[in-house]
C-alpha cells in the first residue's frame, strides 16, 4: 500500500505554493460567493474569523467533523477565503502544519491546565474523507492544483492507514488507524463513515488504491450489519461471526460497563448518504432498501426515533429535528424507487423541520445545535439543488452550471 502514499506526497511542498499565496491575496479575487442564508447563518453562528468550526455543546471544542463538513459547504456556496480559513486553521491546528503527511487529529479544545490545544491526535475516518473530497473537488471547480496535490496525498495517506481487506468479506473503510481499530481478528467499523459518492470519486483520483471495492461493498456491508432494517452506529467485523452491533468505537475504561450497542447519533447519516447519493453509481445499489426499516417505522409515526437497540428495536424517545431532516432525501428516494412510503411521511418530516427554524437567527432551534444545523445543511442543499453528485462521485454544484 506504500505506492498509494508515495504517489503524490512529492510535489505536494511545490503545490502547495500557490495556495499560499491564494490565501495570501497572491491571484486574483475569487468570486463573490452564493447566497444560502442557512450556510451563512451557520458561518456567523459557529465559525470563529480564524476558521475554526466551535461546538458549544463541546465546551466550545473543534472536531475535525465540524472542519470537514464545513469545508464542503463553503465549497458548495462558492465561498473560496472562507474555504481557504478553514483549511489553513485545520493544517495548522489539527495536523502539524503539514497534511500532505499527518492526517487531521479529531479532537481540539481546552485542557485541564487552560490551554487551548489538539487534544486527541487520533484520526476519524470519516473526516478525513470529507476533507480529501473538498480538497479534491475544490481543485477541479476552481481550478486550483494545490488544492488537488494536498487532496490527493490525503486519499493515498488514508488508504495505507484507515483501510483494510476484511477476510472473508473484502476492502473497506476502518473507523480511524488500523492500529487503533484491527485487534487480531476483530474490525471496528462505524456504517455512518461510508458516503458512496466519496470513494467513487476517490477510484477516478486515486484508482491503484482500494476505493472502488470499497464503494461496491457498502450495500453489502449496510444488509449485512442493519438490524431489522436499521442502520448501527458501530459495527464488528470477524470473519467467524461477520458483522455485529458494537457499543463504541472506543474500549470502556477499565472497571466501567460499555454502553449498548444503538443506532443513533451516528447512524442517522446512513439514511442520509443513502438518499443524496446518485443512483447509478457503483455504491448505490438499492442503498436506501437495504435500511428500510426507518421508512416503515414513519409511516406510523411523527418523529423517528433518537434510539434503536442493537435489536433493531425503536426506542420511545424522538430525535431531534436534525433526524427529520436528514431522512427526507432517503425517504424521497425510496419514493422514486417505488417503495412504499406514504407522502404523509415525507410531510410530516418536512412540517416538522419547517416549524423549528427560528427567523430571528435564521438557524434550527431556539438552542441550536452545531449537529442538527449540519445534518439540515446536508438536506436542505440537497433538496435545493445546491449540490449534488454524479455517478463517479464528482460533486455537482449550482453555481458551476
Amino acid at each position: 500500500m506504500g505506492l498509494w502514499f508515495s504517489q503524490s506526497r512529492n510535489r505536494v511542498a511545490l503545490a502547495m505554493l500557490p495556495f499560499l499565496m491564494a490565501a495570501a491575496g497572491g491571484c486574483k479575487p475569487a468570486p463573490a460567493p452564493a447566497q444560502w442564508p442557512l450556510w451563512n447563518a451557520y458561518a456567523a453562528h459557529f465559525i470563529d474569523p480564524a476558521g475554526r468550526v466551535v461546538d458549544p455543546m463541546r465546551g466550545s471544542a473543534t472536531t475535525s467533523e465540524g472542519q470537514s463538513y464545513a469545508l464542503f459547504f463553503a465549497l458548495v456556496n462558492n465561498d473560496r477565503t472562507r474555504f481557504d480559513k478553514l483549511l489553513g486553521w485545520t493544517q495548522s491546528n489539527l495536523a502539524a502544519g503539514d497534511m500532505s503527511n499527518n492526517l487531521p487529529g479529531w479532537l481540539w479544545g481546552k485542557a485541564p491546565d487552560g490551554t487551548w490545544k489538539l487534544l486527541d491526535p487520533g484520526q476519524a475516518a470519516d473526516s478525513d474523507c470529507w476533507i480529501a473530497y473538498s480538497l479534491v473537488e475544490a481543485g477541479r471547480l476552481w481550478k486550483n492544483e494545490a488544492y488537488t496535490a494536498l487532496g490527493k496525498a490525503m486519499i493515498a495517506n488514508i488508504a495505507q492507514r484507515e483501510t483494510a481487506e476484511l477476510p472473508g468479506f473484502g476492502w473497506m473503510l476502518l473507523a480511524g488507524p488500523s492500529a487503533n481499530y484491527v485487534h487480531g481478528q476483530l474490525y471496528t467499523l462505524d456504517p455512518s463513515y461510508l458516503p458512496p459518492f466519496l470513494f467513487e470519486r476517490f477510484a477516478r483520483v486515486n484508482p491503484h488504491g482500494p476505493w472502488k471495492a470499497i464503494a461496491a461493498n457498502i450495500p453489502r456491508l449496510l444488509a449485512q450489519s442493519a438490524r431489522n432494517g436499521f442502520a448501527m452506529d458501530f459495527v464488528n467485523y470477524s470473519p467467524a461471526t461477520g458483522f455485529s452491533p458494537a457499543s463504541a468505537l472506543a474500549p470502556p475504561e477499565p472497571g466501567k460497563t460499555p454502553p449498548p450497542a444503538v443506532g443513533g447519533y451516528d447512524a442517522i447519516r446512513v439514511y442520509l448518504w443513502a438518499g443524496i447519493s446518485d443512483s447509478s453509481g457503483t455504491g448505490h445499489s438499492g442503498l436506501s432498501a437495504t435500511v428500510n426499516g426507518m421508512a416503515n417505522y414513519l409511516a406510523n409515526h411523527g418523529a423517528p426515533p433518537e434510539k434503536v437497540s442493537d435489536q433493531g428495536v425503536p426506542m420511545a424517545q424522538d430525535g431531534p429535528v436534525g433526524f427529520s431532516a436528514a431522512l427526507l432525501p432517503y425517504l424521497r428516494a425510496l419514493q422514486q424507487t417505488g417503495q412504499a412510503v406514504t407522502a404523509q411521511a415525507v410531510s410530516g418530516q418536512q412540517a416538522r423541520v419547517d416549524a423549528d427554524l427560528d427567523k430571528s437567527t435564521g438557524l434550527y432551534g431556539k438552542d441550536p445545535t452545531y449537529y442538527d444545523q449540519n445534518l439540515i445543511l446536508f438536506a436542505q442543499g440537497f433538496g435545493e439543488k445546491r449540490f449534488g453528485f454524479g455517478a463517479n462521485g464528482e460533486l455537482k454544484v449550482e453555481w458551476a452550471h
